[in-house]
């Protein structure tokens, strides 16, 4: 399995057909101060892979600081099935993760680590800004 798509927003969903619909698309959060909470982050991943990829997959998620230490930690498992049509077009697995209240302790560029089955696969930053004071 790897990942085609890998971003944050302030929201996602996934419809009865598979489609993803995405709101507010965002790589920066500003902080006027440290601690900083976030009241809700999106994580929307796609993975791809052939029919050969169906099954069990180890999915592991870590959002680093920029000093290098784990904010969160994510370990599941990501279960794909071959659907209509994926010989010829391959799996795509849409997949949108809530992350709510997370507290940002520095500014700087934190960063979404991605692995499936222990194999590093995306990933992507996330920059926390520190607001201007407006004098």
């Amino acid at each position: 399995m790897e990942i085609d798509l890998a971003l944050t927003a302030d929201a996602a969903t996934i419809d009865a057909a598979g489609k993803l619909n995405l709101l507010g698309v965002f790589d920066q959060i500003s902080a006027a101060r440290f601690p900083a909470r976030h009241g809700r982050l999106t994580l929307v991943l796609r993975f791809t892979g052939g029919v050969a990829d169906a099954g069990t997959h180890q999915l592991t998620i870590r959002l680093m600081t920029p000093s290098g230490t784990e904010l969160v930690a994510i370990r599941g498992e990501l279960n794909v099935s071959p659907g209509r049509g994926s010989i010829q077009t391959g799996i795509r697995v849409p997949h949108v993760i809530n992350l709510d209240g997370l507290v940002f302790q520095e500014a700087g560029v934190h960063t979404f680590e991605i692995l499936v089955n222990d194999r590093h696969q995306a990933t992507l930053p996330l920059t926390i800004a520190q607001q201007q004071a407006v004098s």
